[in-house]
């Protein structure tokens, strides 16, 4: 007789999910016994890990990821990646072990006490399956859920002597939609509010990378003859930032960001909240006169909105149904702005010498991933994003989780075949949050290039504090790390880069290797506005 344990994987077979994510520990050992040949584990060496190299590779994958928790503690432990995985709208399963039904009235070590409240706000459903029988039926309620919009993670809590009961008849194959298009009467006012604005703005957000519009999003912007911005603090590139139209990317303050968008009367928000924002700098939400128009796939985006009439829609769907419904401007095109002069070369390099590097020897097809807060405004003056997919970080804020979604992005871009190469920019200071990952992508072969600006400093703190005048704050400098002895350590090919030409060739070097490169390069401690 079948068990529930042989279900639940032809469950996971008939999704495609053959691929799990995590760290094994003593309550997840009854599901993975005898691990099926047909499936790969990839193991991490902390939960954390394992939720960001799953949320990578879903998002680079377009499907969604297994990734299997330790009961409490390991959940636990892998809560500050599932916060970043929910504000990136990333369709996960997480599965977490929980102790014996039969000891669970007296709380024994390692029961998980309130199982579906632990990862609560930060999952779409959780859920402990009252009989065994209901875990294969549970699996596909929430694959359902993972990927209907708003996508975002599920939880589920699964006894450890649940896998060896008897199965019940498997459950019926069935499948949902993950896509749905505007309300018609709404998109037609819409339609007319841009065709008469004097001077609209487009405002992109994460949403149009992954409804895979970029198309739809150009078009647009060149029948309104509309400049561009990306949304504040996006966690994906969201149109070609090479195009004459594309403007930069707004500041994520409140006063900021109004006043980089003066001037327009209408604003068209596509896939991004209206706004997200970081330091409170007070002001309008928009400049005097305008309006915005916001279109999303999320209802609690729109709920929140502090301004603007919201049409709720596939960012895909709404785009394509804009440019064939608003009538072409005869509005002469924005042109280009200046190119900013080249940053000098100086020893240290500066942030903006070493991202010029960068650029100067980007691969035609590179992924880039990156969690360096200090140095991200020089980042994305320098190495602008022309292709679709080809740019993820958090949108959480929280640290730790770009390294291992690197390895993630990488290992999907093996299994699909695809064979994109991936960058990988970490600060000194996040390289540590999550630098255990490195062995993941050593075990593996990953051919992964991981830059590490090294300033020895959270300099973005420090930006912080000068902002909000709050002085002497401890712990800020990060001296004495070696992260060359560490990278070595965990299998990593490793070098010390000091010059443009030794990032060029070392980078070359790193994408054609059979192992994960590490390049610690050595950059200017100075602090950058935050803003």
């Amino acid at each position: 007789m079948a068990t529930v344990r042989d279900a639940t994987y032809d469950v996971l077979r008939t999704l495609g999910m053959t691929t799990v994510f995590g760290n094994p520990g003593s309550t997840e050992e009854p599901f993975l016994q005898d691990f099926p040949a047909d499936f790969h584990y990839v193991h991490a060496l902390h939960e954390a890990t394992a939720v960001a190299m799953a949320d990578g590779y879903a998002q680079a994958s377009g499907v969604p990821a297994h990734v299997n928790l330790h009961t409490a503690p390991g959940t636990g432990n892998g809560m500050g990646n599932l916060v970043t995985a929910w504000h990136n709208k990333t369709p996960l399963i997480v599965t977490a072990g929980q102790q014996t039904r039969e000891m669970l009235l007296l709380e024994p070590r390692l029961a998980s006490r309130r199982p579906t409240e632990l990862p609560q706000p930060y999952v779409k459903w959780a859920y402990e399956p009252a009989r065994a029988q209901d875990i294969p039926a549970a699996m596909l309620r929430a694959y359902a859920t993972a990927v209907q919009p708003p996508a975002g993670p599920v939880f589920l809590s699964l006894p450890m002597d649940d896998w060896a009961q008897p199965a019940d008849p498997p459950p019926a194959p069935r499948t949902v939609a993950t896509r749905f298009a505007p309300d018609p009467q709404r998109l037609e006012e819409f339609v007319r509010a841009l065709a008469g604005s004097r001077n609209p703005v487009l405002v992109y957000g994460p949403g149009v990378d992954r409804s895979g519009s970029w198309p739809a999003a150009v078009a647009l912007a060149e029948r309104l003859a509309a400049p561009v911005w990306s949304a504040p603090a996006t966690e994906r590139a969201v149109f070609p930032e090479d195009h004459p139209h594309f403007r930069g990317v707004l500041p994520y303050a409140i006063g900021p960001l109004a006043e980089a968008l003066r001037g327009h009367d209408m604003v068209l928000v596509v896939g991004a909240p209206v706004f997200r924002y970081y330091p409170y700098v007070p002001g309008g939400h928009l400049p005097d006169g305008a309006r915005l128009l916001h279109i999303t796939d999320d209802p609690d985006e729109a709920a929140r909105a502090p301004v603007g009439d919201s049409l709720l829609s596939d960012p895909g769907l709404a785009l394509t149904a804009l440019v064939e419904g608003v009538p072409p401007s005869d509005r002469p095109a924005p042109t280009r702005p200046d190119a900013p002069p080249p940053p000098e070369i100086g020893t240290p390099l500066s942030a903006d010498a070493m991202f010029a590097a960068l650029a100067a020897h980007w691969p035609t097809d590179g992924v880039l991933v990156q969690e360096s807060p200090s140095n991200l405004s020089a980042l994305r003056r320098q190495l602008r994003i022309t292709r679709p997919a080809s740019y993820f970080t958090m949108a959480s804020g929280g640290l730790g989780y770009g390294l291992p979604a690197a390895i993630g992005v990488a290992l999907a871009e093996r299994d699909t075949g695809r064979g994109r190469p991936v960058v990988a920019v970490i600060g000194d200071g996040s390289f540590h949050y999550s630098v255990q990952a490195l062995w993941t992508a050593a075990r593996l072969a990953l051919p992964v290039v991981v830059v590490v600006p090294v300033n020895q400093q959270y300099a973005i703190l420090k930006a912080f504090a000068e902002l909000k005048h709050t002085p002497g704050v401890p712990g800020l400098d990060l001296p004495g790390l070696d992260v060359t002895a560490i990278a070595a350590g965990y299998g990593c090919a490793t070098q010390v880069v000091e010059t443009p030409d030794q990032l060029g060739a070392a980078l070359s070097a790193g994408l054609r290797a059979d192992r994960p490169t590490v390049l610690p390069v050595p950059i200017s401690t100075d602090v950058p506005s935050i803003l």
